[in-house]
């Protein structure tokens, strides 16, 4: 009869995500192995192949569970309030649901391609989705709507948000809501001028 599940399993396995994030966003995807992700998350290689049966499973795993909570964050917000308010308050989710995700965002970032195509291409549902989601947003917030820049203005907020993750640094400047705030204007004000 099979084994079941241990009470602690999704803990352990959300604590193996977070720990192969972080190693595989300090050393490199392709320099990990298996063994490295063990000891870097303190455990042993038999773990993380009880959960794992491949250092491509991991890294599917991690970033499925980074973008469904992204796009989880990003359906739920923007619901009340003028356009504009449901543009800020969907910027504002952006930016403070990458506040602990740093690292998968960074192996997202330089790994995505990596993936074969069957495992890539949900990930890449999820990201067209959140792209549908912030640009029906900020065309509802556009005085004369976006038409066929929606697309550019859309990714040119994703690359404002990821410059917080990628060039800040922690205790210098803004905080993420304040940074947040700041793109929000930013965005409002130059959709009012096109």
């Amino acid at each position: 009869m099979p084994r079941g599940l241990a009470r602690d399993h999704e803990q352990k396995r959300d604590a193996l995500r977070r720990g192969a994030a972080a190693h595989f966003a300090a050393h490199g995807y392709d320099r990990a192995s298996m063994a490295s992700v063990a000891a870097a998350c303190g455990v042993s290689k038999a773990l993380i192949y009880h959960y794992y049966d491949s250092k491509e499973a991991l890294l599917f795993d991690l970033l499925h569970e980074h973008l469904s909570s992204l796009a989880t964050a990003i359906e739920k917000a923007g619901q009340t309030g003028t356009a504009r308010e449901r543009l800020r308050d969907t910027i504002r989710a952006i930016l403070l649901e990458y506040e602990d995700a740093d690292d998968a965002h960074k192996v997202q970032l330089e790994t995505l391609d990596t993936l074969p195509s069957d495992r890539r291409d949900p990930l890449l549902k999820l990201m067209r989705g959140m792209v549908e989601r912030l640009g029906e947003r900020l065309e509802a917030a556009a005085p004369s709507g976006l038409g066929d820049r929606r697309r550019a203005v859309t990714m040119s907020v994703f690359g404002m948000l990821n410059w917080y993750y990628t060039w800040n640094r922690p205790g210098r400047g803004m905080d993420r809501g304040t940074y947040a705030d700041l793109v929000t204007d930013l965005v409002l004000g130059g959709m009012e001028r096109l």
